[in-house]
């Protein structure tokens, strides 16, 4: 049996951290006047607020979680955050149908990025920042709040950590969970500021700044401008934007034992420097692509737009600085390998993960180099130490799931009605939690054209990727398995 008191006490616990912002934007409401948004802000703070605070009135002591509670709760967190998310704007109106309001607050959430809206400027102040929140919320909300749910004590807390971290996440985080709560929040915090100032001392409207901050954090993608960064028409802030998408989508572990240890050494890492080298080998032949097929004569244009998209598409933030819709095919296929593989373990960024990436890698050379020299070691190497052969195991064995659900989806997408270049970089994006696909749904273009259902289905595809799909597969099996 499940533990209902306790699991409802620490949803509701996830449910607050939602009204506290719900509250700030409405605090940023009244400042701009009780602008179109403070009624519907008002009544979903009052309504997350009493929901969230209602389980604390039947719960009097904490109570342990097993293994099947931690789970459900972290589901459930996630998904009542989607439903409470998307009050401020289904009570807005305007392009939020209850379809489009539940594809926003998902994208928030999870991190994702894509919009259904085509006048994001209509939105007011307090309504864009609410919007924003959301990224900034569920780019935390994974690791930390799976690791304070779960009592120290819990026997639990070690495994669904082990469950949620990579084996390279672990490896960067070698700190007891507690330990690992203050350094992710850390550097959660310490890129967010850092993100809000160089962008505003770079001329960047405050507003704009935090905001532009929260997604950057995130790595989620939600802009205050229709023409995301390319609104600014500024070099200065194109380059702060790409130097801090790199960075945020490093493990947070390393980025601490380089602040820490003020030293680089850190990022002698073979993941790291895996994931700068595919950067610049796919803004390469990107860049060449546009050259010869995507009508640009300037080398440094080709090479500056190049580099900035597929930093944008490999980190999950999604922003944007040109329209990419009309880049050559060659182009297109290249930024939607830079949204399969992503950004590090460790991070907010989605998708399968550099370090996942570069295993599978070493894999097939240590079994190229077995066949031609059967005496030598065959374990895969990662770091200075051998990885056991359950960690690559369930590498090959994610990486197969990923695969099915993007097939899978792309299919009932297509079923319903979405062509065929959207069905197939929507999905991927959205499993990715990258945002932007090809097509008109492009870097500068949206969703709200998709059929009501192709809609639904990313949706989905943004939490199984966001929860890296083993967790909810976790859940579907406590839940029939009794005996657990």
């Amino acid at each position: 049996m499940i533990n209902v008191k306790a699991i409802s006490t620490n949803v509701g616990k996830a449910l607050l951290v939602s009204a506290l912002f719900m509250f700030i934007s409405l605090m940023i409401s009244i400042s701009e006047g009780m602008d179109s948004a403070f009624t519907p802000l008002l009544i979903s703070f009052i309504i997350t607020t009493i929901v969230g605070a209602f389980p604390f009135i039947f719960v009097r002591t904490v109570q342990t979680l097993s293994l099947k509670d931690g789970f459900v709760t972290i589901i459930l967190a996630w998904l009542l955050s989607f439903v409470f998310g998307m009050l401020p704007y289904v009570l807005w109106g305007g392009e939020f149908t209850i379809i489009n309001a539940w594809f926003e607050s998902v994208s928030g959430y999870t991190t994702t990025g894509s919009t259904i809206l085509n006048d994001i400027e209509a939105l007011p102040r307090s309504l864009l920042f609410w919007r924003s929140s959301t990224h900034y919320i569920g780019g935390l909300g994974v690791v930390v709040f799976l690791l304070m749910v779960m009592p120290s004590a819990s026997p639990y807390r070690l495994k669904l950590t082990n469950m949620e971290l990579s084996s390279l996440s672990k490896e960067g985080y070698k700190y007891n969970s507690s330990k690992v709560i203050w350094v992710i929040t850390s550097v959660y915090l310490g890129l967010t500021v850092t993100a809000c100032l160089a962008l505003w001392a770079a001329k960047m409207p405050f507003f704009d700044a935090i905001n532009h901050a929260f997604s950057i954090a995130a790595t989620g993608g939600f802009s205050t401008r229709n023409l995301s960064i390319g609104y600014y028409q500024s070099d200065l802030i194109n380059l702060i934007t790409l130097i801090l998408m790199l960075v945020s989508a490093l493990h947070f572990g390393l980025i601490y034992s380089v602040f820490v240890t003020r030293s680089l050494k850190p990022m002698k890492n073979p993941v790291v420097i895996y994931y700068l080298s595919s950067i610049v080998v796919m803004s390469l032949v990107i860049a060449c692509s546009l050259m010869a097929e995507g009508g640009y004569t300037s080398w440094g244009r080709a090479l500056l737009d190049s580099l900035f998209n597929t930093v944008s598409y490999m980190t999950t933030t999604g922003f944007a600085i040109c329209d990419n819709s009309t880049w050559p095919v060659l182009a297109g296929m290249v930024l939607m390998l830079a949204g399969i593989q992503c950004g590090c373990s460790g991070s907010t960024t989605g998708g399968l993960k550099v370090d996942r990436v570069l295993i599978v890698f070493k894999t097939f050379a240590n079994e190229l180099r077995r066949r031609l020299h059967p005496s030598s070691v065959s374990q895969v190497k990662m770091g200075g130490h051998y990885l056991p052969d359950n960690v690559v195991s369930s590498v090959f064995m994610y990486i197969v799931m990923y695969v099915v659900v993007i097939f899978i989806s792309i299919i009932a997408v297509m079923l319903c009605g979405s062509e065929p270049i959207e069905a197939v970089s929507g999905v991927i994006s959205s499993v990715g939690s990258v945002g932007p696909g090809l097509g008109d749904v492009a870097s500068l273009d949206n969703y709200s054209l998709q059929p009501v259902m192709s809609k639904f289905i990313f949706t989905i595809d943004m939490f199984l990727g966001r929860m890296e799909i083993f967790p909810i597969l976790i859940v579907i099996s406590l839940m029939f398995n009794r005996s657990k």
